[in-house]
């Protein structure tokens, strides 16, 4: 396939392809289309990439296709990403498995990608702790510093003080020359114009937005290698001083480089399922919502809104899937791993019948539930026990984080109040923080006490180890004044025995988790265990599909761990 030179750029570099592919996992809007005359663009899902190695797809939308592309037919990938038109060269299938109904396959990856010239529509935007400094230079060498809040290709915005509108009065509708700072001491230097700009009094702060004028060949090819590694960075997130993905180098000072590789480093790929990886990246947004937060900062009603939605999309792709995946994320901070374990099994357990708007705010609400909890006295959290003093501040987390959803216009405030209100209270009225009782509760409150609960139980606690869903079950019924018993009845009945992410002893003593189950709670299909620790790429062996009991004997225990 040849580009068009008046309407495709042809992109060639490594780290360019990755973003691009990246852009077209994320969106969700791919088209394959076979290399055949007439052929019709048909829907897939482009789950992941493994870089100059392969990319992976579910075609279980085109399995009317599939023996034309095993007996290697030419295809090519087509979707946007970044505000362009993105197209593969042709590549062929190398590998095609029917795995739970569905049929996930793989292809050698693309050397190059096609790219539409409309760069203009999309903006990488710096996240909390990426500063990149910019000066604005005015007439009679006046200067005024600001900083970076993203950058397109066309042009960018920034935040600068009061003080700058002097300099803009001045220049009036001339350019203005700009510079750059980047972390690895990379300086770069563009003309802008004033395209828009919006005063925060508050903050005494000024947002402007200019477009980048009179850009020589090398300056745009600077700027798009500095988008791309803006949306790199931003991608990355921290638990315990360690890195979510690869640092960007332009995002690494000088003094802090060294020759040690990835040590200490670690990756989406050693996330032990394509499902986990792929949410491990609503856990990114998560992390970050929450250090904004404790810089006192409102919820980003943009980014909820589109992890919302990311959650609901894996949700209908797969929703088994996404349940064990909640169980691959010990390498996310506890707030964010339960907050998105709740979300998830919420969903799952209210079902798709009701609208798509109020399945996103469900979602939504119960992805933030617990985040008010990183606003409260971290020492509570490390306490032996927890006393009546501990309660009281804890109980402050629900408000804290109500308080920040002021600017989510878009998100229902009943469902909000009623879930992460609603989660932590009681049928019989001891519950936080209005302690109310029995038909003063909604019934999203009455469901998603229960399953904060469970996931909460599934956790080792500073006071208790981690639990099985048997003692859970059972904790849960010998507490009828506290929990809905009409509830505690449809969980059970939904979610079986030994649900999926139970890591279960077989009557071989052979350890498995249960990744899908049939209608009567039976497990059809199981990944065998090397120990019993939380599912990582290192300890995880084959999958068993099909009569589980013919090949490890019968189910004898679970056993719990935390995860």
């Amino acid at each position: 396939m040849s580009a068009q030179e008046n309407e495709y750029e042809r992109v060639v570099g490594p780290v360019a392809i990755e973003s691009l592919l990246e852009g077209l996992i994320e969106s969700g809007g791919v088209s394959l289309c076979l290399d055949e005359p007439d052929a019709r663009p048909e829907p897939i899902v482009l789950m992941e990439q493994h870089a100059e190695k392969a990319l992976v797809m579910d075609l279980s939308s085109v399995d009317h296709l599939l023996a034309r592309l095993q007996n290697d037919t030419p295809f090519f990938l087509r979707g946007q990403a970044q505000g362009k038109v993105v197209r593969t060269p042709l590549l062929e299938l190398t590998e095609a498995r029917h795995v739970g109904g569905r049929y996930l396959c793989s292809s050698e990856y693309p050397k190059y990608l096609d790219v539409l010239q409309r760069r203009e529509t999309f903006r990488a935007e710096l996240r909390m702790g990426m500063e990149v400094p910019v000066t604005l230079f005015g007439h009679d060498n006046l200067a005024v510093q600001g900083e970076l809040c993203d950058l397109s290709q066309d042009g960018c915005q920034v935040e600068l003080p009061m003080t700058a509108s002097g300099i803009l009065a001045q220049a009036g509708a001339e350019p203005l020359k700009m510079g750059f700072k980047f972390p690895d001491g990379t300086y770069f230097e563009v003309q802008g114009e004033v395209r828009h700009r919006k005063t925060d009094p508050d903050h005494q702060l000024l947002r402007i937005g200019f477009r980048f004028t009179n850009c020589s060949t090398e300056q745009e090819r600077q700027i798009w290698y500095f988008v791309c590694e803006i949306e790199r960075e931003a991608s990355r997130y921290k638990k315990d001083n360690q890195a979510g993905r690869q640092p960007s180098p332009l995002f690494e000072a000088p003094k802090k480089r060294s020759s040690s590789g990835n040590i200490g480093q670690r990756e989406l790929k050693n996330y032990a399922t394509p499902m986990a990886r792929r949410l491990a990246k609503v856990a990114a947004y998560l992390d970050s919502q929450m250090l904004l937060l404790q810089n006192g900062s409102d919820v980003n009603s943009r980014q909820l809104s589109h992890y919302a939605d990311r959650l609901l999309v894996l949700h209908e792709e797969d929703s088994e899937a996404l349940l064990f995946a909640t169980r691959c994320m010990a390498r996310e901070p506890l707030l964010v791993r339960h907050s998105l374990s709740v979300a998830i099994h919420l969903l799952d357990l209210v079902g798709t019948s009701i609208p798509q708007d109020l399945r996103k705010a469900i979602a939504a609400s119960a992805m933030v539930h617990d985040l008010g909890k990183a606003l409260v006295p971290q020492v509570l959290f490390q306490a032996p026990k927890f006393e009546g003093t501990h309660r009281s501040v804890m109980s402050e987390h629900v408000e804290l984080i109500l308080s920040r959803l002021n600017n989510c216009h878009w998100l229902s405030a009943r469902i909000a109040q009623a879930v992460i209100g609603g989660i932590n209270e009681r049928m019989d009225g001891s519950g936080y923080p209005k302690g109310l009782s029995g038909s003063q509760l909604h019934e999203l409150a009455k469901a998603s006490a229960i399953i904060d609960v469970v996931e909460a139980m599934r956790r080792d606690r500073a006071d208790r180890p981690a639990r099985t869903a048997q003692q859970i079950y059972r904790h849960l019924l010998r507490h009828p004044h506290q929990f809905d018993p009409s509830w505690m009845k449809r969980y059970i009945e939904h979610f079986k025995a030994l649900p999926i992410g139970s890591l279960v002893r077989f009557s071989s003593d052979q350890l498995a988790w249960v990744l899908r189950l049939d209608a009567k709670g039976n497990a059809t299909e199981v990944q065998i265990a090397k120990e019993a620790e939380p599912p990582s790429n290192e300890n995880l062996g084959a999958i068993i599909r099909g009569d589980v009991t013919e090949r490890l004997g019968r189910p004898v225990s679970e056993v719990a761990v935390s995860t």
